[in-house]
């Protein structure tokens, strides 16, 4: 029997993706001059005004005020039109000591550096990959993500006129069952608009400058259902519409329904947050799992408690396509993977401000921004390990 499979994504003028570009922009500042910095920083958008909260402990002050206006410029937003409050003080002085001196370390058992630095927070992270597109990502995601992308460099290049920041793209696709895909079952597109825009033109041109790029690798078939803005008219949209805040779109970020999600939010938060940091590990080590050829599926879950520099358990799923057994890659993935925060953000190189661009249209799969937890650099090293 045939499956269906949704995933969702939205433009970076979204309300609640405004709102993790501003957080990651905050994020970024504070890393570029004090790659130290400890930073958790939530922000909500809604009609006028704009709440930057959390706590920064840095050697450097950002001037969140300054900061949110340039990213609503840059969005295609007026910073005239909103206040900007900020509700800002430093990180718990408990939370900061299980963060510097672990357990490990407190217990007197360090033998390596890097288990000095303690987990910043208790929590389950998952990372998943698969074979079916080039970058190892579920297709529907791939899909959606391309959609609202394009649909943003529609506006801004000029292509589309008339196209304002909000929007949203979703795609269904059909998989065999064999689960493989199949063929494109339903795209969703809404795209806030002027009010002088005619509806038939910008469907035709969002049709055209949109969709048939974004589209390439599972074009529609004459069975397609197309929904361009299905409720008709999508004038007034962004925070003026609809409130937005940090952390409500985890899945659009993540792997959407292919595979379940801890919790833990990703924008504002520096990389001794295993929210964010562990989660980029879980999708390095599904990844290289599936390019070395061990699974053509892969899901990766590691939990952590405040304080402990090691994961507190490490659990592999291939869903049946494993070459070997799950166990037997779980052994190779922790002689192969030093998955302690500070190795995590060594490795991986966490400590630069490389987080705004990650804000919008997904932080996995992101080979374009040359993260390295995209990187294959770990396949040859599985294989030996699953060999002994």
């Amino acid at each position: 029997m045939n499956q269906f499979y949704t995933a969702e994504s939205v433009t970076e003028g979204h309300p609640d993706k405004l709102c993790d570009l501003i957080a990651d922009s905050v994020l970024d500042d504070c890393l570029s001059h004090d790659a130290l910095s400890r930073v958790a920083c939530e922000v909500l958008a809604t009609k006028g005004q704009v709440i930057v909260a959390g706590e920064i402990t840095s050697l450097h002050e950002p001037q969140i005020p300054a900061i949110v206006r340039s990213v609503l410029r840059k969005v295609g937003y007026d910073p005239a039109r909103y206040a900007v409050q900020c509700l800002i003080h430093k990180q718990s002085p408990d939370i900061a000591a299980g963060v510097d001196c672990s357990l490990e370390q407190r217990r007197g058992s360090l033998q390596d550096p890097v288990l000095r630095l303690g987990a910043g927070d208790q929590g389950v992270m998952v990372g998943y990959a698969c074979s079916e597109t080039p970058q190892m990502m579920p297709l529907p995601v791939v899909l959606a993500h391309r959609l609202a992308g394009c649909l943003t460099t529609a506006r801004k290049s000029g292509m589309v006129r008339g196209l304002r920041p909000d929007g949203k793209a979703q795609v269904t696709v059909e998989y065999d069952e064999d689960g493989r895909p199949l063929r494109l079952d339903t795209v969703v597109l809404s795209a806030q608009h002027s009010p002088e825009k005619p509806a038939d033109e910008l469907f035709w041109e969002l049709t055209d400058k949109v969709l048939a790029p974004a589209l390439q690798a599972l074009p529609p078939d004459e069975d397609t259902k197309i929904l361009l803005n299905p409720s008709g008219r999508f004038v007034l949209g962004g925070p003026e519409a609809d409130t937005g805040l940090t952390g409500r779109k985890l899945m659009v970020d993540s792997y959407g329904v292919f595979a379940p999600h801890g919790g833990g939010a990703f924008s504002g938060k520096d990389p001794t947050k295993v929210d964010r940091s562990a989660a980029y590990a879980a999708r390095w080590v599904a990844k290289n799992v599936v390019a070395a050829g061990l699974a053509t599926k892969c899901e990766v879950e590691l939990a952590y408690a405040i304080g402990v520099a090691k994961p507190v358990s490490i659990m592999v799923d291939t869903f049946g396509t494993g070459t070997v057994a799950d166990e037997k890659i779980v052994q190779a993935v922790e002689k192969v993977f030093d998955l302690t925060p500070a190795a995590i953000i060594r490795d991986l190189d966490l400590r630069k401000p490389i987080y705004r661009q990650l804000a919008a249209y997904g932080h996995m799969g992101r080979e374009d921004l040359g993260v390295k937890w995209e990187n294959t650099d770990r396949v040859d090293a599985l294989k030996a390990a699953v060999a002994e």
